[in-house]
C-alpha cells in the first residue's frame, strides 16, 4: 500500500481516495489515538487538497475527521467557504463522503445537518438542485440530482444522504484519472460559487435616481475592504460580528491586550460609513482614573448657575440635529473608573427605549432643569467601550455586561503581509443612513410573529444553558434573551443560527463567569460538553482539542471555556478575563 502522499506527489486526489478506501476498514479496528490514518486524514489529506492551484486558501477551509475519541463510521474530507461556514454542522459546503463500507466515494454538495430539521434539509436541497444547472460542467461522470446516493444504513449515514443535494459518484477501484479528479473538483467548486453569490445577490440598483440598496453583506465587505485598503488587517468575521453586535444594541464593548487595534477598528468602521471626526459623528472620549459620577462625561451646573456640557452631551445634541446619520463614540479605556459610577444612569436610560410614532424614544438622561432642554438618547448614537483588564482597571459588574455584547479583541496576526502587497485601489466612504444600522427590534413581541421558529430555537438553547449555569446563580435573565434573539434574527443572511449562537454565547453569556471552587469549575466542564458534544478530560493534546473543536457546534466558546478551565487549573481562579 502507498504510505506516502505528500504535497510533491502528482496524483495528489488519486492517492488520498485509494489510501483512505484501501486502508480505513482495517485501521478502524486498531487504536484511534495516534493512528496514522487518522493524522493523515485530519492533517496530511486538507494539506494536499489545499495545495491545488485551483483551491484559494484565503477563502476555503479544507477539513477531515475519522471521528472524536472513537474511530468514525463515514470518514469525510471538506472543503468549506469561510464566508458561509467554517464547520460541518451547518450551512452548505463541498465534501468527499466515503461509504460505510468503503466501496463508494462521493464527491458531495452538501448541508450541515446538526441543527436543521428534515423539512429545512429538504427546502434547501431542493434550492440547491434547482438554482444549479449542472449540465454546464464538464465532469467524468454525471452529477446527479437525485437520492440515489448510498453511504450505509447506519443514523449517521441516512443523515448524509438527506444532506447531500448533488453529488458525483466513484468506485475506488475504477477511479478516474488524477486529472479528471481535480478536474470534477474544479468544477464542483466552480457550482459551489455559483450558488454562494446567487444567494449573496441581495443588492439591487434603481435606475432612476442611481442608487444603491445595501445589503447587510454588501455593507460588511465594503466596511471589510475600507479597512484593509487604509493598510490594517482584520477577519471579516470580527467586521461582520462587529456590525451585527451593535446592531442588536447600540453599545459595545471590545476587551483586549493593549496594542491589539480596539480603537482603530471603530474609527476606521465608523469612518468606512462617513463618520469621520471631521463630520462630528465620530468622537473619542478618554475616561479618567478619576470619574466618580456621571456629570464627568453628561455635565453639570457650575457654582454660577451654568450649564457646562460633558464631552457625551455636546454628541447627543449633534446626532439629535441629524438623525439620518450614525453617530459614534468610542470611550476610550472605559475601566480606568468604575463605569456604574459615571454610566450608570445611561444605561437604566437606555433601556428605556420604544416606539412612539414611528421612532425611538428614550426617558430623559437629563432634565430641562439640568441641561437647558430635556435629553434623551438618540437612536443614532452608538457607545464603544474599549477596555484592558490589568491591575490598573477595574471589574465589571453584571449590571453592565448584561447590556453589552462583550466582545474579546486578542488575536494579533503580525505574520498576515499579504494585505499590505495588494494594489491600492480607489475606496471611498459611504455616507450609510443610520436606518441601515439601527436596530429593528426593541421588544421581543415585535419579532415574534415573522420569526417564531428562530426566537424558539435561540430560547431552548438558553434555557439549556440556564439550566447548567443555575447551581453558581449565573442565569441570565429576559433582556439577554431577547438580544441573543435580536442578535440571530438580524444575521440570518450573515451567518448559520450555530455561528450566531456561538458569538452570542461567548459575548453575552461566557464574560459573566468566574469559578473559584469545584461546583463553578463542574459548571465550567458542562458548558464544555454542551458547546463541543465532548466531556472535558484532563491531559488533552493540543491535537486532540482542536479535533474536538474543529467538529464542535460552537467551537468559538468551546475554545474559551477549555482556556478558562485550563487558567483554573493552574491559578485555582479563573474567568472571561484573566483566561
Amino acid at each position: 500500500m502507498n504510505n506516502q502522499v505528500d504535497l510533491e506527489s502528482k496524483d495528489k486526489l488519486h492517492s488520498i481516495l485509494t489510501k483512505i478506501t484501501n486502508e480505513y476498514l482495517t485501521e478502524k479496528n486498531k487504536q484511534f489515538k495516534s493512528n496514522s490514518l487518522g493524522q493523515f486524514v485530519r492533517t496530511n489529506a486538507p494539506k494536499i487538497i489545499n495545495s491545488l492551484d485551483f483551491i484559494d486558501q484565503d477563502r476555503f477551509i479544507v477539513k477531515g475527521s475519522v471521528g472524536q475519541g472513537n474511530w468514525a463510521q463515514i470518514p469525510w474530507i471538506t472543503i468549506l467557504d469561510k464566508h458561509v461556514t467554517t464547520s460541518t454542522q451547518q450551512g452548505y459546503y463541498l465534501g468527499y463522503l466515503f461509504s460505510e463500507d468503503m466501496e463508494r466515494v462521493y464527491l458531495s454538495f452538501a448541508q450541515g445537518i446538526t441543527k436543521a430539521s428534515k423539512e429545512q434539509l429538504k427546502h434547501i436541497r431542493a434550492d440547491i438542485r434547482s438554482t444549479i444547472q449542472t449540465d454546464r460542467y464538464l465532469t467524468s461522470s454525471p452529477i446527479h440530482k437525485d437520492d440515489a446516493i448510498n453511504i450505509g444504513s447506519s443514523s449517521k449515514g441516512k443523515s448524509y444522504e438527506e444532506s447531500t443535494a448533488l453529488y458525483i459518484e466513484y468506485v475506488p477501484n475504477s477511479l478516474p484519472s488524477e486529472a479528471d479528479l481535480r478536474q470534477d473538483l474544479s468544477s464542483m467548486i466552480d457550482i459551489y460559487d455559483d450558488y454562494v453569490r446567487v444567494q449573496s445577490e441581495s443588492v439591487e440598483e434603481n435606475d432612476t435616481d442611481h442608487k444603491i440598496e445595501w445589503s447587510d453583506e454588501k455593507i460588511i465587505d465594503h466596511i471589510h475592504s475600507y479597512i484593509r485598503n487604509q493598510g490594517f488587517y482584520y477577519e471579516l468575521e470580527d467586521v461582520k460580528n462587529l456590525f451585527l453586535s451593535l446592531r442588536t444594541k447600540p453599545f459595545v464593548i471590545l476587551s483586549g491586550i493593549s496594542g491589539t487595534g480596539k480603537t482603530k477598528i471603530i474609527e476606521l468602521f465608523s469612518e468606512s460609513l462617513g463618520a469621520t471626526e471631521e463630520t462630528k459623528q465620530f468622537t473619542l472620549i478618554p475616561v479618567r482614573p478619576d470619574w466618580s459620577d456621571g456629570s464627568d462625561l453628561l455635565g453639570y451646573t457650575d457654582i454660577r448657575g451654568t450649564f457646562q456640557e460633558g464631552p457625551l452631551t455636546s454628541v447627543i445634541k449633534e446626532a439629535r440635529l441629524h438623525k439620518e446619520h450614525p453617530y459614534f463614540v468610542v470611550l476610550d479605556e472605559m475601566n480606568l473608573a468604575r463605569v456604574e459610577y459615571y454610566f450608570s444612569d445611561f444605561l437604566s436610560v437606555m433601556e428605556s427605549r420604544k416606539w412612539v410614532d414611528g421612532k425611538v424614544q428614550t426617558l430623559p438622561i437629563m432634565s430641562k432643569n439640568q441641561a437647558g432642554e430635556r435629553l434623551t438618547i438618540p437612536p443614532n448614537l452608538y457607545i464603544i467601550g474599549t477596555v484592558n483588564m490589568d491591575e490598573t482597571t477595574h471589574p465589571f459588574s453584571k449590571k453592565v455586561l448584561d447590556r453589552a455584547n462583550t466582545i474579546e479583541w486578542n488575536d494579533v496576526h503580525l505574520d498576515t503581509l499579504f494585505f499590505l502587497e495588494e494594489e491600492e485601489g480607489q475606496q471611498e466612504q459611504v455616507n450609510l443612513p443610520n436606518q441601515r444600522i439601527q436596530s429593528e427590534y426593541l421588544r421581543l413581541k415585535d419579532a415574534y410573529s415573522s420569526n417564531k421558529e428562530t426566537v424558539e430555537h435561540v430560547t431552548k438553547e438558553l434555557v439549556q444553558i440556564n439550566d447548567i449555569l443555575n447551581p453558581i446563580q449565573a442565569h441570565v435573565g429576559y433582556r439577554v434573551r431577547d438580544e441573543v434573539c435580536f442578535y440571530t434574527i438580524y444575521s440570518r443572511y450573515l451567518m448559520t443560527e450555530d455561528e450566531a449562537l456561538d458569538f452570542q454565547f461567548y459575548q453575552k453569556i461566557l464574560p459573566r463567569l468566574t469559578a473559584s471552587h469545584g461546583q463553578a469549575f463542574q459548571v465550567l466542564m458542562k458548558l464544555f460538553t454542551y458547546f463541543t458534544n465532548h466531556t472535558y478530560e484532563e491531559g488533552l493534546s493540543s491535537d486532540q482539542i482542536e479535533d474536538i473543536l474543529g467538529q464542535a457546534r460552537f467551537p468559538r466558546s468551546g475554545r474559551k471555556v477549555y482556556e478558562m478551565i485550563r487558567r483554573g487549573d493552574l491559578d485555582g481562579f479563573t474567568s472571561f478575563w484573566s483566561s
